[in-house]
C-alpha cells in the first residue's frame, strides 16, 4: 500500500449513506477499485454506442438510445465515484491505483465526447466531438502538469470532468425530446460546444493558478 496523498477531487457525494454503504458493499462483495475503473470504460463504450446508432435510428427508437446514452454516462460517474471510495475510504488501494484513476477516465472521455459527436446528425457534429475530447483531456493534461512540477492539481472547472458529464447528459436528455417531436438533434451539438468552450476556460484558469504557485515559490 502506497504511503503518498492521493489529490481527490471535492466531491459531496461521498458522504452521502447511500454511497458510504454501496462502496461498503462492493468491498465485501471482493471488488477492488481497478476493476471499477476498467468498468468506467465499459459504460463509456456504451454510451458512444448509444450515439453512434442515433443517425440510423428514428422518432421513439433515437429517443430510447439518447436516454440509455446518458443513463451510460451516469454510470460512469458512479463508477469514477465508486473506485475512489474503495481506494481510500475502504482501503484498499494499491501501488498503480494512479494509472487506474485516471488512465480510464481519459479513454471514457474520448469515447463519450467523440460518440457525442457522430450522434449529433449534423455536419459539424464530428469534429466538434473530437475538438470536445481534446479539450477535456487538456483539462487533465494541465491538472496533472502542476502536480509533476510539485504544486497543487486543480480541480477547478468552470467545465472540470463532473461539469462535462452533466452537461453532456442535459444534452442527450434534450436531444431525446427534440426526436420525439421530431426536430433536429442540435441539443448535442449546443452541449458539446459549451463543453469545448467551457473546458478551454478550465485548462486556461487551471494554467493560471499553477503559474501564480510556481512564481510565489
Amino acid at each position: 500500500m502506497i504511503a503518498t496523498v492521493i489529490p481527490r477531487r471535492a466531491v459531496s457525494t461521498r458522504k452521502a449513506m447511500w454511497a458510504k454503504e454501496l462502496a461498503c458493499w462492493l468491498g465485501r462483495a471482493g471488488l477492488r477499485p481497478n476493476s471499477v475503473s476498467v468498468a468506467s470504460i465499459v459504460f463509456a463504450a456504451g454510451a458512444a454506442a448509444g450515439f453512434l446508432i442515433v443517425p440510423d435510428l428514428t422518432g421513439g427508437y433515437r429517443a430510447a438510445a439518447l436516454v440509455l446514452a446518458a443513463a451510460a454516462i451516469q454510470c460512469r460517474l458512479l463508477c469514477n465515484l465508486l473506485d475512489g471510495m474503495l481506494a481510500v475510504e475502504e482501503g484498499f488501494r494499491t501501488a498503480c491505483g494512479d494509472i487506474y484513476n485516471d488512465l480510464p477516465d481519459r479513454i471514457a472521455d474520448i469515447m463519450i465526447l467523440v460518440g457525442a459527436g457522430y450522434g449529433c446528425r449534423l455536419p459539424i457534429g464530428p469534429p466538434l466531438g473530437w475538438l470536445a475530447a481534446l479539450a477535456a483531456v487538456l483539462t487533465a493534461y494541465v491538472r496533472l502538469l502542476g502536480g509533476s512540477l510539485g504544486v497543487t492539481q486543480h480541480f477547478v472547472g468552470p467545465m472540470a470532468k463532473p461539469h462535462r458529464m452533466f452537461t453532456l447528459t442535459i444534452a442527450s436528455l434534450a436531444a431525446a425530446v427534440q426526436s420525439l417531436f421530431g426536430w433536429r438533434g442540435d441539443a448535442l451539438v449546443v452541449g458539446l460546444v459549451v463543453i469545448l468552450a467551457g473546458s478551454v476556460a478550465t485548462a486556461w484558469r487551471r494554467t493560471q493558478r499553477i503559474a501564480c504557485e510556481l512564481e510565489a515559490r
